[in-house]
């Protein structure tokens, strides 16, 4: 690792249904301070952008909701139409909190399973990208036919976590770098060595990314970033682990284990 990096805010103006986001990417790295994409660098793109492009956006006038959907919307005050869109997304439905529901999807613990309605015309809403690691290599491929320059390509979202106030970044889709770097067997300050330690690489990218991206109306769905001194690769995804494996969700398993004994969608 590089003992400094530059990060650098991609302003490609609004993306619509179509475009091409490796073009828009290449076209905003042009014009940004960072004068273009070199070999190394690595690129990060916010999944609602990935998703609008992708033609993921949802009119909720189009929207039926279930019984169950309903059902939901009550309980947890939410609109009935974005719930039946939720359900629709998630592989698992844990629980909830008003405005939220609380979901499990391809291998993650995420609100709303990841449908946004911030960033998004009035009636609708944007679930992820349906195959985010697919999306960062269409990316990269696109960079690299266009500009032969090897590059790292991550998309993002923002999430809360555990008993913590606010959001910060992190990585739902990967190619050409290791989003979880093995730590183990270094030795710490004290020669002691590293037994377990991984290190979030694509997370932690993330949030420096979501400090120039925001939330608001910024309009810079990419960054750039520069001299880290990772090391690309030809890697592909992000890692997970089992539902046992993690110390919030596993808390929650042990204490009522039919909480994910798979036999249905919702609670």
């Amino acid at each position: 690792m590089s003992r400094w990096y530059a990060v650098y805010a991609l302003e490609t103006g609004m993306v619509q249904d179509g475009d091409d986001i490796g073009e828009k990417v290449v076209a905003a790295a042009e014009a940004a301070p960072c004068e273009g994409i070199r070999d190394g660098d690595i690129i990060l793109i916010a999944e609602t952008a990935v998703a609008t492009a992708e033609g993921r956006v949802v009119s909720l006038d189009g929207v039926v909701p279930s019984e169950e959907a309903r059902r939901l919307a009550v309980r947890y005050a939410m609109d009935p139409a974005i719930t039946e869109v939720v359900l629709q997304e998630s592989d698992r439905v844990v629980g909830g909190i008003p405005g939220f529901l609380l979901t499990l999807k391809n291998g993650t613990l995420l609100p709303n399973a990841g449908t946004d309605h911030s960033n998004t015309p009035e009636g609708t809403v944007v679930p992820l990208p349906l195959d985010p690691n697919a999306s960062a290599g269409r990316v990269r491929a696109a960079v690299r036919t266009r500009l032969g320059v090897n590059v790292g390509v991550l998309v993002i979202d923002s999430r809360t976590h555990a008993m913590r106030l606010g959001c910060s970044g992190v990585a739902i889709g990967c190619a050409g770098l290791s989003a979880v770097v093995d730590e183990t067997g270094r030795r710490d300050l004290f020669g002691r060595e590293l037994e377990v330690t991984k290190r979030a690489v694509g997370d932690c990218l993330a949030s420096a990314a979501e400090l120039l991206m925001g939330e608001a109306d910024e309009c810079v769905p990419a960054v750039l970033v520069r001299g880290t001194g990772i090391e690309l690769n030809e890697d592909y995804g992000i890692p997970s682990i089992d539902t046992s494996e993690c110390l919030f969700m596993g808390a929650a398993l042990h204490a009522d284990p039919a909480m994910f004994d798979g036999k249905g969608k919702s609670e």
